[in-house]
């Protein structure tokens, strides 16, 4: 056990938490809270244990302060995360911030599909318009990518995590930067260089912090459009990359085949080789496909239609069981090459550093069926399984129907029409939880054996002993510790939990739970482990 979960909590809070762990870096935690004196609004705390974090993090009490300071001075706007106070006592830095109510953006974005033009032009609008606020006040983000793009309740984007962010301007006064942090898919290529010591005098060892924002917002729109991104670094390493150079930006890979006509050139706008020929944002605000009509942008960046809105973003997320399930891949451990991310000081750092997941304890909220009279937004403990007294088995999987999750393994394509009727909200419709869950029928025993085989045979490392298989209301958690086909790592739990059903029946729900790893390469390894079980997978009108 950490010591950051023996330490208590500072007893002089200004709030009270609602919520289990809703959130985990390596040495930090989110919970949710509000006002003592009141019951709204409801906000997100980061808990950082600041002992741990020097002594395992890999980061100073310096970078720790810096954080607050960077995100309490951007200020206010509709697309970036609201810093709203910050405390601290000898062992804990507490950060009190708007909780995104919608959850994780790109969980919501089917892997190697992306989304509709439109949906991937109004979240570039809203991209854009947070990081060019953060530049108006000097700030770089310097880690864009999907784990950091969160939504609102509504569906508005919202840009997190800061701990990686730094000054670049203050009183007109310029600063170059030489730290190597980002994610290798969506990091700059001079960062990278930089890191390297490709190049020979010292002020070429320096990057333009703003210039690095802008390539990663580059790819960023590459994955809404796709699904995936151009190449797994921007490196000699990478041919994809290495032909997007020598071509001035033409490419030959069919993913690229994909980018609507008008969206090229802003894509190699954005993502010049050279730093300085990269496109301004008053060159990107001017440009055809940014400007083009949009029936889900307002003039002032906001979401027109929320309910059509999501629901064409959850059309878009299928399981297609008639696929051939994975066969086996190369060995999954953890990479070794050079540009591998949290594997030593002179490599490229990661917002969160990792540290082993076996020796962290946290909860997670478990999201309840909406239709059986409690919130799905609502934490619900794992006493709290069972159904309703007034439940039914039939209404209990007329409730599992209309669950928006469930949409994904219908045979029937496309979103119930009850579930539409009654929406209200863009998060009636795609609510906040994570969409890499399952329902199963299957004896627990069994099932926890079948996902035990999918995990082998993906070579994903497995204990030598067998899971263990709990007699309560939960089953079992394996553990997921891999790298994703981007050789980045991919850590995360897998939790099978029971529905206690009248007739002493039982229903299984299997939830994937992403620790560390890009958002996309989580539901793609979902999508695998989903196929290779599909046997044991619960389905709608099956």
């Amino acid at each position: 056990m950490i010591q950051s979960q023996l330490d208590p909590l500072p007893a002089d809070l200004p709030f009270r938490f609602i919520s289990k762990t809703i959130g985990r870096g390596a040495y930090a935690s989110i919970k949710k809270a509000i006002p003592l004196t009141a019951s709204s609004p409801v906000f997100a705390v980061k808990l950082i244990h600041k002992g741990y974090a020097i002594k395992h993090g890999r980061i100073s009490a310096k970078q720790i302060a810096m954080e607050v300071s960077l995100h309490s001075h951007i200020g206010q706007h509709p697309n970036v995360i609201e810093w709203f106070a910050t405390g601290e006592d000898h062992v804990w830095r507490w950060i009190a911030m708007e909780y995104a109510q919608g959850g994780d953006l790109f969980d919501k974005i089917e892997a190697d599909v992306g989304v509709a033009e439109d949906i991937a032009q109004l979240y570039f609008y809203q991209l854009i318009s947070g990081v060019s606020f953060m530049h108006s006040k000097g700030i770089a983000h310097r880690d864009l990518k999907p784990e950091n793009i969160l939504m609102s309740e509504n569906g508005d984007l919202k840009l997190a995590d800061f701990g990686m962010a730094t000054m670049f301007q203050y009183k007109g006064q310029r600063k170059l930067s030489t730290t190597m942090c980002g994610s290798p898919p969506y990091v700059a290529p001079e960062v990278l260089s930089c890191g390297r010591g490709d190049r020979t005098s010292s002020e070429a060892n320096k990057y333009s912090a703003e210039l690095v924002d802008m390539w990663s917002c580059g790819v960023i729109l590459f994955v809404l459009l796709v699904g995936n991104t151009p190449w797994d670094e921007p490196t000699s390493q990478s041919w994809e990359y290495q032909e997007y150079k020598k071509m001035n930006g033409r490419s030959s890979d069919s993913l690229w085949e994909r980018i609507p006509t008008e969206a090229l050139s802003l894509l190699r706008g954005m993502m010049n080789i050279e730093p300085k020929k990269r496109f301004s944002f008053a060159q990107i605000r001017q440009h055809p496909w940014y400007t083009r009509r949009n029936k889900f942008l307002a003039a002032d960046g906001k979401i027109t239609d929320p309910l059509n809105l999501a629901t064409e973003m959850l059309e878009n997320l299928r399981i297609d069981f008639s696929q051939k399930a994975p066969s086996a891949q190369c060995v999954s451990q953890p990479s070794q090459d050079a540009m591998e991310i949290d594997s030593a000081p002179h490599r490229i750092s990661s917002t969160q550093p990792e540290t082993p997941i076996n020796d962290v304890l946290f909860d997670w909220e478990r999201p309840m069926l909406r239709s059986l009279a409690v919130s799905s937004t609502q934490p619900l403990s794992r006493a709290d399984a069972t159904l309703p007294p007034s439940a039914t088995q039939s209404n209990f999987f007329d409730a599992l129907a209309e669950e928006p999750s469930m949409s994904q393994f219908s045979q029937t394509p496309g979103v119930p029409l009850t579930l539409t009727q009654r929406a209200q909200r863009f998060r009636d419709i795609v609510p906040p939880h994570s969409f890499t869950r399952f329902f199963s029928p299957m004896p627990p025993q069994l099932l926890v054996q079948m996902i035990s085989d999918a995990l082998h045979n993906l070579n994903v490392p497995l204990p030598s002993s067998p899971p263990h298989i709990g007699q309560g209301d939960h089953v079992s958690t394996l553990k997921v510790r891999t790298v994703d086909e981007r050789k980045q790592g991919l850590h995360g739990e897998i939790l099978v939990d029971k529905y206690f059903l009248p007739a002493s029946q039982e229903l299984l729900e299997v939830r994937f739970v992403k620790l560390k790893g890009d958002p996309l390469e989580w539901r793609r390894f979902f999508k695998k482990i989903v196929l290779l079980c599909k046997d044991g997978v619960y389905k709608p009108e099956a």
